[in-house]
């Protein structure tokens, strides 16, 4: 019993189950991740061929964290070399929905060499279409992508919008709506949406493809299953089939994503979906000290919507939380930075401290007073990929592999300038070449000719050289290499793209081009975490999920703002906001600072605040009150 090593009993007991409903209830820090590895190993090692498990979770930093750990668990088992190098498929959803559509293209009905439009490449397509109906400034972009995003994510498609539109309002909606998935087909491309969607609609109307996969696939793990939306829900249940050899792993106290149509109901009537299912709940926390794990439960037990449990540990009581309540956000951004500049001097490391706000605004005090003491830090949300010039050599590497994709035309013939402007390409848009002057035509073809070299290069070329190729062709290695300084430093972006892509050389061409455009499109937040760099992260409490650090600084307690005003709407959660609160508790190990400010710049003008009622759930016992500049204990309770 070599994978039951290390585990507690309730672990064992999850492991020990290897076929039908699973369902596991782990707490923040309970060692989920080490119960699905050590349960998957065991499987392969009991006899499950490792080909017929798939495993999926939310970020690839999950995704690659969970496959690291069982290859290493396979390899140093009783039976190393037994799966012949084969190990589970561990992926994301849209990464399996992007697998299952390439594979499957033909019955999707979409090329297989689909590009995946990104959030910005989504929104650019929307304003046009929006502006040329003249409802831009009644119908913002992003409010309606939100719209089409959120219904997608139910499942739902253009067509059947537009028959249930009934006002004016979602008419407008299904109209904009119809012209951005013609424009999507016209480009050859899929939005982030549709991998989940398409991917849907082969499992439900083709039954060949479903019986493939469900062949393939016999046993189904599922981590984070609280975030599932009706779409990941229904692609799981299908592909789980009569088996039902399907294990999900989640936490009802951690669901924070219900904007993005994370669907609580899919852990809670998990039992009634699968009859038979055994449930196993972990409760000890391996992470935190108990005075966090005392105050997280106390604050997260007001919910009445979850399943009921109390974390507990076996770690030492540890360290009082530190209150800090600044007369001004500039103050306590202060206070923050000095505690840091403390932390730092104790021997704690710059990466293994946190700064967790609920609003991105948030951000700006705090980072001038780390510019002003001299702290190392990075603000975690910004993507390598989101930077323009990678988004430009991006731009040419998928437009030389689809010709059709216009947005990308767009993008690449517009850096360096080639002279090929608006009015050119709105002739272009509309197929209008004809009408372009001899000398702007001569442009176009040129521009044509350059893309279809670097097309060459990806089809031949391993990924890397393909890469440096298209800098080269493109002119972009010029026209920054004899820019400014910023310039040059945007150089160095592009090649950090280039040595990025040596990973994909051992793909055969164009397979490596095509996967480093598939992970650069669904990398999230998280994935651009670099592990190694010494500098304290900056970040929402949103974006923390699934990270852990030694010390955690959660700011902005003022009512209002966290909890936040939108905690009323209507169709959101009124519980969430203090799910959030939870989650944002329990990312500390050791050392936890709860920060707030009697008033707060926001949005161009100061405004005076309330303490947040969270507040008022923790046990002042707990709590001890920071340094000078205090509005001091009586204030704030």
């Amino acid at each position: 019993m070599e994978y039951l090593r290390g585990l507690n009993e309730r672990q064992k007991e999850a492991v020990l189950h290897t076929s039908g409903p699973l369902l596991i209830i782990a707490g923040a820090g309970a060692g989920k991740t080490k119960t699905i590895t050590h349960r998957i190993a065991y499987m392969v090692d009991t006899g499950t061929p490792a080909s017929s498990i798939l495993a999926v979770t939310f970020t690839n930093k999950a995704a690659g964290e969970m496959r690291e750990r069982i290859t290493s668990l396979l390899a140093s088992g009783p039976d190393g070399g037994r799966t012949g190098g084969i190990v589970p498929f561990t992926t994301t959803f849209h990464s399996l929905g992007v697998r299952i559509l390439r594979e499957f293209a033909a019955q999707a009905g979409i090329p297989r060499s689909f590009v995946i439009w990104d959030r910005d490449d989504s929104l650019r397509a929307l304003k046009r279409i929006l502006t040329d109906a003249g409802v831009e400034t009644r119908f913002p972009p992003r409010q309606v992508l939100s719209r089409i995003s959120k219904e997608k994510g139910n499942g739902m498609s253009a067509e059947t919008f537009l028959e249930r539109a009934s006002s004016s309002y979602t008419q407008e909606i299904a109209a904009a709506w119809q012209s951005y998935e013609t424009a999507l087909k016209r480009e050859g491309a899929l939005d982030f949406d549709d991998l989940l969607s398409r991917t849907l609609s082969i499992l439900q109307s083709d039954p060949v493809t479903l019986q493939k996969l469900q062949s393939r696939w016999q046993h189904l793990t599922i981590d984070e299953y609280q975030d599932t939306n009706q779409a990941q829900y229904e692609i799981a249940r299908l592909i789980a089939g009569e088996r039902q050899n399907l294990c999900v792993v989640g936490d009802i106290d951690q669901n924070i994503y219900s904007w993005r149509g994370a669907d609580i109901t899919h852990l809670l009537s998990f039992e009634k979906t699968f009859p038979g299912t055994k449930v196993v709940l972990l409760e000890e926390n391996y992470r935190s000290t108990q005075t966090i794990l005392t105050a997280a439960n106390a604050v997260i037990a007001k919910n009445t919507r979850r399943f009921e449990k109390r974390l507990i540990t076996g770690n030492p009581t540890g360290e009082a939380i530190t209150l800090f309540a600044g007369e001004t956000d500039r103050d306590e951004a202060f206070f923050i930075a000095r505690s840091v500049r403390e932390l730092l001097g104790s021997g704690v490391r710059a990466s293994e401290i946190a700064v967790l706000f609920r609003e991105n605004f948030q951000s700006r005090a705090l980072e001038e007073a780390f510019i002003q003491i001299g702290l190392p830090y990075r603000v975690l949300g910004v993507r390598f990929f989101d930077r323009a010039e990678v988004k430009d050599m991006l731009a040419y590497l998928r437009g030389s592999l689809n010709a059709a994709s216009f947005i990308d035309f767009t993008r690449a013939a517009g850096t360096p300038p080639r002279g090929i402007g608006k009015t050119t390409l709105d002739k272009l848009s509309k197929g209008d070449d004809a009408a372009l002057s001899p000398a702007i035509r001569a442009k176009v073809a040129n521009f044509r000719a350059l893309l279809e070299r670097i097309r060459v290069a990806v089809t031949t070329m391993p990924a890397s050289d393909a890469v440096r190729c298209a800098l080269k062709e493109s002119g972009v290695e010029e026209m920054l290499g004899h820019g400014s300084e910023e310039d040059k430093e945007r150089l160095n972006n592009v090649f950090e793209l280039v040595a990025h892509s040596v990973r994909y050389d051992e793909l055969p061409a164009p397979e490596g081009i095509e996967r480093l455009l598939e992970d650069a499109a669904l990398m999230g937040e998280q994935d651009t975490l670099e592990e190694r760099k010494e500098a304290v992260s900056l970040m929402t409490v949103h974006a923390s999920k699934g990270l852990e650090f030694d010390a955690v600084f959660v700011t902005g307690l003022e009512h209002g703002l966290f909890p936040s005003e939108r905690e009323s709407d209507e169709d959101r959660d009124a519980e969430e906001e203090r799910r959030l609160f939870y989650v944002a508790l329990t990312r500390a190990r050791s050392l936890l600072y709860l920060t707030l400010a009697g008033s707060r710049l926001r949005y161009g003008s100061r405004e005076h605040t309330v303490p947040s009622a969270f507040l008022d759930d923790i046990d002042p016992r707990l709590i001890s009150y920071g340094d000078q500049g205090l509005l001091g204990e009586n204030t704030i309770r």
